[in-house]
């Protein structure tokens, strides 16, 4: 049965990385059709955003539901930075008692009018702004007053496993945080099975092509090394032996 089990977790990957190629397929005959084959060859990032934008929707939701990320987001207070939102998913889930404001932080521009739905529909319009970069944009975010020790929150759920150095993006998160503020955050990362990290590794090409994200980042080390955190130990890890995509998660208060 345990022999089962693992095989079943090993080949886990693979019902994303299918949807995503088939909607990378899609993409790529809607761009031939737009604009010609020569002109899709020269802009891969554009089909790559656009798979990507319909791959991580409802049905996210429907499982972030089932884990701590609800409880996760309504946590968040204050000045809020938010990290990827995507297609805007946890957008329902923030407290409007707790929020003084959201920055939200999207390189992806074909997320925008899903956002906008979805601010719109729960009264946030005020209190939203959606930002194309990412974090270590600081001329981009210091525009709009989002400097060193400036926000109370950044939330990050399922968004350093895709950032392009996110130990890089660490040292930013920690910078950018009041001395006090909360790093809040939801993250998979490389399992601490050896089998299983040999797993990660094999489907890292494609998973990383495909989804847009890497499987098997050592993040809560990087989380970790980003600073002084007033409660370092309060990570919580689901050990799974078995599973690519083993998850941590939290809320570290910067040191004061």
């Amino acid at each position: 049965m345990a022999s089962n089990g693992r095989l079943a977790a090993i080949l886990g990957p693979f019902r994303l990385v299918w949807p995503s190629l088939q909607l990378h397929y899609e993409a790529f005959k809607e761009a031939i059709r737009n604009d010609g084959l020569f002109a899709t060859f020269t802009h891969l990032q554009r089909i790559r955003d656009t798979a990507t934008a319909k791959l991580f929707t409802d049905g996210f939701i429907a499982f972030e539901n089932t884990t701590v990320v609800p409880s996760l987001v309504r946590s968040a207070h204050g000045k809020i930075l938010e990290l990827g939102p995507g297609a805007g998913n946890q957008i329902h889930r923030y407290d409007p008692a707790l929020v003084d404001f959201i920055y939200a932080v999207e390189p992806n521009p074909h997320y925008e009018d899903d956002i906008a739905t979805k601010v719109k529909k729960v009264d946030l319009q005020d209190k939203y702004k959606l930002l194309a970069c990412g974090v270590e944009d600081s001329d981009i975010l210091s525009k709009e007053g989002i400097t060193e020790g400036s926000l109370d929150t950044i939330l990050s759920i399922q968004v350093l496993c895709a950032v392009g150095d996110s130990k890089n993006a660490m040292k930013e998160i920690y910078k950018l945080l009041k001395p006090g503020g909360s790093f809040v955050f939801w993250e998979h990362v490389r399992n601490k099975d050896t089998a299983t990290a040999i797993a990660q590794a094999c489907w890292n090409p494609t998973w990383s092509a495909l989804v847009g994200c890497c499987l098997n980042r050592d993040l809560m080390e990087e989380i970790l090394a980003a600073g002084e955190w007033e409660d370092p130990g309060a990570i919580e890890v689901a050990d799974d032996p078995y599973t690519c995509l083993p998850r941590i998660w939290g809320e570290l208060k910067k040191k004061a």
